[in-house]
């Protein structure tokens, strides 16, 4: 599955209704009098957040949603069918934004959560409705009132508990594997993963969402590498699960590097606590692993754990620190979810790239 976390869609909703003109014409009555009824009102746009999707790639191809307009009135004081809702499924963690991104509508982050985003155009006015004692026989009618219409930005950001980060070939891939069901790529060079990846981690009777973001270089927040634009898919998890190299050239340099690219894109990641992971200590002696751990925390760590993804070594006290971290209930465990208001319709129109 093509993975993609911005889109650019249309959405307008419904037209009312025209309002009839019509007068009542029955036998043995002589002054039947008007009778059109009112135009029905146009559907609605609305979101709603569902489980089972990860990408907004279906919004590719399908980016103009409108809804159904109103029916016309009839006489008979006949009210014109209202035109049904159109339901826009997306997936839980998406945001709705405005043309030039600068504010943001609605964010979903919970599965069920529901939001009318353009109200249908109200019907018009049938000449029933212009009778009077000075007007018997009105003539007059109105057209339905147009529906709103706006293009809005969608953009995805995953839900999940911890967030694994480092430079490329740190081992993050390994490592989510190992301790998840995710079956992320592993290679040995850079930028393996190109895409966010996510996994549920289960321990000790536990359940929480680990997500894997590609690896990050000096100058990412200038689009270096990949750049910074999957930063944001972690800027929701509650903990950063940051892996250093132990067998890289500098693994200081590589923390600080790493720290540095998170300040710079702002967000609140600078100030979320990690765990810093020193992974592949199945490669190094133990001696040797003292050393760097030393070096990092002069450097100004205050928790140096040393881990194998390859192996789990070290990998329980790491995820304890992250449940410990994610409290209660993690976005897995979640089950108060939002009930829909009994007052919406229950005829509506789905869409949905299911």
């Amino acid at each position: 599955m093509h993975f993609l976390d911005q889109a650019k869609i249309y959405v307008s909703s419904g037209q009312g209704g025209p309002g009839a003109v019509s007068f009542r014409r029955e036998k043995y009555i002589q002054y039947g009098g008007p009778d059109g009824g009112n135009g029905g009102k146009g559907g609605d746009i609305i979101f709603l957040a569902v489980e089972g999707l990860n990408t907004l790639i279906d919004f590719r191809y399908a980016q103009h949603f409108k809804a159904p307009r109103g029916k016309g009135g009839a006489g008979r004081n006949r009210t014109g069918a209202g035109g049904v809702d159109l339901v826009v499924k997306v997936p839980v963690g998406t945001q709705i934004l405005s043309e030039d991104k600068g504010h943001v509508l609605f964010d979903f982050t919970r599965e069920g959560q529901r939001a009318m985003f353009l109200e249908g155009g109200i019907g018009g006015r049938g000449n029933a409705s212009y009778k009077s004692s000075t007007n018997r026989a009105p003539r007059q009618h109105q057209p339905g009132e147009p529906g709103e219409e706006a293009a809005v930005w969608l953009r995805l950001k995953l839900i999940a508990d911890a967030g694994l980060v480092g430079l490329p070939n740190a081992g993050k891939s390994t490592m989510i594997n190992k301790v998840t069901n995710a079956n992320a790529k592993v290679g040995a060079y850079p930028f393996t993963t190109i895409h966010p990846q996510l996994g549920v981690v289960r321990h000790k009777s536990r359940e929480f969402v680990l997500a894997d973001i590609p690896g990050l270089i000096e100058g990412a927040a200038e689009g270096a590498g990949i750049g910074d634009r999957f930063l944001g898919h972690i800027e929701r998890c509650k903990i950063l699960l940051h892996l250093v190299d132990a067998t890289g050239d500098d693994p200081v340099a590589a923390w600080k590097t790493v720290c540095k690219e998170l300040e710079q894109y702002g967000g609140g990641l600078a100030e979320k606590p990690q765990i810093l992971a020193l992974n592949k200590a199945d490669l190094l002696d133990d001696e040797l692993m003292e050393s760097i751990a030393s070096d990092l925390k002069k450097a100004g760590a205050e928790h140096v754990l040393p881990v194998s993804g390859a192996t789990g070594d070290g990998m329980d006290e790491a995820l304890d620190k992250i449940i410990e971290a994610v409290g209660e209930n993690s976005s897995i465990e979640q089950k108060d979810l939002p009930v829909a208001s009994p007052q919406e319709k229950d005829t509506t129109k789905d869409w949905s790239p299911l």
